[in-house]
């Protein structure tokens, strides 16, 4: 360690970093089995067990949040997952190198948009009077769509919006993973007459087989984790039925009715439900693809 204390010293910064924003808070999670008063504090409330909890599973609008929830999740996971995969295949095929970086860069870019700038745009293109995509509507004769105002088109606006945010960005650790797949299989396939097609189904895609299982688990992992910034923002009277979600609903419960022992209840729920599903999706996929996390 004296030898090397300048590594130790790169690695303890970081490892203070997660001891006091990851470790340390977990110590909060008492709250969610008592009656938290800020002013006598955790140690001080009142021991309530599983109210909230009960409570939660109770009220009529638990199971909607939870519908909500998955619907997002599932979509954009299965819509969402392999678009990255599959735009990393075809920029790894791609022989004019001026052309691949133009692309490389356009779809990159939306990833380092701000939440906030990313709904603003979503809202001006499907704007009833002077959206885009209503304006072409009406150019060919049909009625404009009121897109924010109907709630069974939110979850397919997420998904799609999220897939052009994300995509590119996302594409860049599959983007390197091919990077490693050996020239001399592909020139092998080659000289025994295996097609571009056959060659990325036989070649690529299980040299980055690991890779994908990988994010496969990790996003499995947040199914029920949505994100609430972008969910709220894109937030309407007429598509709060099928836009609030569970980390809309505790940010509202929690933060500004300031009901802290609640909300802290439905986020353990979340991350008990999300540690169930890493470990089966990691069990699954080690005993059929023989890659895991752990």
């Amino acid at each position: 360690m004296r030898q090397h204390w300048q590594f130790y010293l790169i690695f303890f910064l970081p490892l203070i970093h997660v001891i006091v924003f990851k470790y340390f808070p977990i110590y909060g999670i008492v709250i969610a089995f008592k009656k938290y008063n800020p002013v006598r504090g955790i140690l001080g409330s009142p021991w309530v067990g599983l109210k909230y909890f009960r409570q939660f599973f109770a009220s009529p609008t638990s199971w909607t949040l939870i519908v909500n929830t998955l619907r997002i999740s599932v979509w954009s996971l299965v819509l969402g997952f392999p678009f990255p995969i599959l735009l990393a295949i075809a920029l790894n095929e791609c022989g004019n190198r001026t052309y691949k970086k133009v692309v490389q860069m356009v779809t990159y870019a939306p990833y380092f948009i701000s939440t906030v700038v990313l709904v603003g745009i979503i809202l001006q293109v499907t704007d009833m009077r002077m959206g885009v995509i209503n304006l072409v509507i009406q150019a060919l004769g049909g009625q404009a769509i009121n897109f924010m105002g109907r709630p069974e088109m939110f979850t397919p606006i997420y998904v799609i919006s999220g897939i052009w945010a994300g995509a590119g960005y996302s594409s860049i650790l599959y983007l390197a993973a091919l990077s490693g797949v050996s020239p001399e299989l592909h020139e092998a396939a080659i000289v025994d007459g295996a097609s571009r097609l056959k060659r990325v189904i036989h070649i690529d895609l299980p040299s980055i087989l690991p890779t994908v299982v990988l994010m496969l688990i990790i996003n499995l992992g947040n199914v029920l984790n949505v994100g609430y910034e972008k969910v709220y923002l894109m937030q309407n009277d007429l598509n709060i039925r099928a836009s609030e979600i569970i980390s809309t609903y505790v940010y509202k419960v929690g933060l500004k009715q300031s009901n802290y022992s609640f909300s802290t209840a439905i986020g353990l729920m979340n991350t008990v439900v999300s540690l169930i599903l890493v470990s089966a999706a990691n069990f699954t996929a080690k005993r059929l693809t023989g890659s895991s996390m752990w």
